[in-house]
């Protein structure tokens, strides 16, 4: 029997219908290269965007997934982690990115704001610890307008965007 861990997820994906990444994060060294994730990656694809299930084990991994339109969405454990835990991260992960993208789950619409679902990635998960769980709270933390965030927490885009959108208002004045 295992020690219990705060470090439950392994790995968060997200590929298109052609099994290639679009984003991915990975939390340990279980696959230690680009090369090595990537061809795990396609195993999985290969594995998954035909069934019906929501899990699989796959190289000594529990890996929960659901596909909208053109996306497959991963979230990856330990071969003894508990399933419905992970159900939950992927649940908050589909959840939050659908409140992001306005129901519009799709590629092209992930695209154009992945930034923002990076950023709901994170606050979902950091180094394999869940951080949050409801899909609400994930979206209020990542929806925020430049103004109403502190200058010092501030990340240089939101810095320089909010500059630009200074001076083109100085300018047009």
């Amino acid at each position: 029997m295992q020690e219990p861990t705060l470090y439950v997820v392994k790995a968060m994906a997200i590929l298109d219908n052609d099994g290639n990444r679009i984003l991915a994060k990975y939390f340990d060294d279980t696959f230690g290269t680009t090369k090595e994730q990537k061809a795990f990656e396609r195993n999985l694809f290969n594995k998954t965007h035909r069934a019906n299930a929501e899990i699989i084990m796959l190289d000594g991994l529990t890996c929960v997934y659901r596909s909208s339109v053109d996306l497959f969405f991963y979230v990856m454990g330990s071969s003894n982690e508990n399933g419905l835990i992970l159900a939950s991260v992927m649940n908050c992960l589909f959840e939050s990115i659908s409140h992001i993208l306005k129901k519009n789950v799709e590629k092209r619409n992930l695209l154009d704001n992945l930034d923002i679902v990076i950023l709901a990635l994170d606050e979902i998960c950091d180094g394999g610890i869940i951080l949050e769980s409801d899909p609400l709270a994930v979206v209020q933390r990542v929806a925020l307008k430049p103004d109403d965030i502190p200058l010092g927490e501030q990340t240089v885009a939101q810095v320089l965007q909010s500059a630009r959108e200074q001076l083109k208002w100085s300018l047009l004045r």
